[in-house]
């Protein structure tokens, strides 16, 4: 069985819209995770940690079509080409997928993503995508978060988390930082 692994940035009030900022984010924040933050280069060691576990990667269809043609082309990001993409979407179709970055599914819904965790192979993690990850998680599909916690307050914007009234979900803390900066590291499993 595969593990489902949300990676993402998140603001202390729990928003993980625009965090990068770039084409087509209109939130008036956007770019918060650097602005205003002096760089500390371990608060970023995740990222490295992330790519050695990775085995693919997961998106909904407006997070793969801002990152896919950017990260394609990022010598940062070199590593994740020829991995093997998953693209949740109902819409998207097999011609509006970028060329040259590694073979890309299209999956049609949370069943299919079921089945892939079913199968075999190592950790699937998921980049950006707030309204697939709160689906994937209502649906108990996800085991693993690692966040970023950033010390701003945003106050408007896409939150992670449901705010659906159901059933407690506790989380189980596999590692933590603090950094310099204000930033926490958190890595969460989700208890079963």
């Amino acid at each position: 069985m595969r593990d489902l692994v949300y990676t993402g940035f998140m603001s202390l009030d729990g928003v993980v819209d625009s965090p990068g900022g770039g084409p087509g984010e209109e939130h008036r924040s956007a770019g918060w995770v650097f602005k205003d933050l002096e760089f500390v280069p371990e608060a970023w060691s995740i990222k490295g940690e992330e790519l050695e576990e990775t085995t693919a990667l997961m998106f909904g269809r407006r997070s793969y079509e801002m990152f896919a043609p950017v990260w394609r082309e990022s010598e940062d990001h070199a590593a994740y080409k020829e991995l093997p993409k998953y693209v949740v979407s109902t819409t998207l179709s097999d011609d509006d997928l970028v060329d040259g970055w590694g073979a890309t599914t299209i999956l049609r819904s949370t069943d299919d993503v079921a089945a892939l965790k079913e199968g075999d192979g190592g950790a699937v993690f998921i980049h950006g995508s707030a309204e697939l990850t709160r689906r994937l998680s209502d649906a108990g599909l996800i085991d693993r978060y690692h966040l970023l916690l950033f010390p701003v307050l945003l106050g408007a914007g896409k939150s992670l988390f449901s705010r659906e009234d159901k059933e407690k979900q506790m989380l189980k803390l596999r590692d933590s930082a603090v950094y310099a900066n204000g930033i926490t590291k958190l890595i969460y499993d989700v208890a079963r």
